[in-house]
């Protein structure tokens, strides 16, 4: 796989010059396919580094593209960026589930997009941190070896619900989780969480986390995240 080769699907001529003239600069090398149908094969043959995926396309939607690219075995560990425009929430929400890594809403700064292709790839080209290998966030760690959190020297009583849903998002800061993925990372026999339930343990957890509960970011209509610090 060459790291740095981007493939863009986007119908838009505009938008899709002001893409590849943007990354150009940044040293990537730009593949684009005006619709859906052409754009599935060239991920097939080309084996670009990321994708960026407008939703709404000519012939197969974007949706259906992320749907098909997360289901073929050689294209599924591709990192796909949706672009999508305002007041798609609805289709967020189903790409992110569909396994799309991240999402532009459009009209999209240059150096909004250069960012978030960068942060991207940082995520996907860095090892998983070791279990056992605490997290620090200026005055909050959190230990899963030890299965502790502090602020500064304090330790903070979590719920185990608590505790994996910090752990989760802090694991992939950055990243935007709507609240049934976090489910569904958190869950198991001694986990009893619903998605409905999400919305209450965040609350609590900011609240038990103090000024650091800042971290842990609302996306309006899709989920959370956690800040992704420079």
């Amino acid at each position: 796989m060459d790291r740095r080769k981007i493939l863009v699907i986007e119908d838009d001529e505009d938008i899709l010059e002001l893409i590849r003239y943007n990354l150009a600069r940044e040293g990537y090398d730009i593949i684009t396919s005006p619709d859906g149908d052409q754009g599935y094969e060239k991920a097939k043959s080309e084996n670009p580094t990321l994708i960026l995926l407008d939703l709404m396309l000519p012939g197969m939607d974007g949706l259906e593209v992320c749907r098909l690219l997360k289901y073929n075995r050689s294209t599924s560990e591709i990192p796909i960026i949706m672009v999508t425009a305002k007041g798609e929430e609805t289709d967020i929400v189903t790409g992110l589930e569909l396994g799309a890594d991240d999402y532009i809403a459009k009209p999209f700064a240059p150096k909004v997009l250069v960012a978030r292709v960068r942060a991207c790839l940082r995520r996907k080209t860095q090892p998983p941190a070791g279990d056992s290998l605490p997290m620090t966030f200026g005055d909050l760690i959190i230990d899963s070896g030890r299965h502790e959190v502090k602020i500064g020297d304090e330790p903070i009583n979590l719920t185990p619900t608590e505790f994996k849903i910090l752990h989760y998002l802090a694991s992939h800061r950055g990243w935007v989780f709507t609240r049934y993925q976090i489910v569904d990372a958190i869950k198991g026999e001694s986990y009893v969480v619903t998605d409905r339930t999400i919305d209450v343990q965040v609350a609590s957890l900011r609240k038990k986390l103090g000024p650091s509960g800042q971290l842990i970011e609302t996306v309006r209509g899709i989920g959370y995240r956690f800040k992704e610090l420079s």
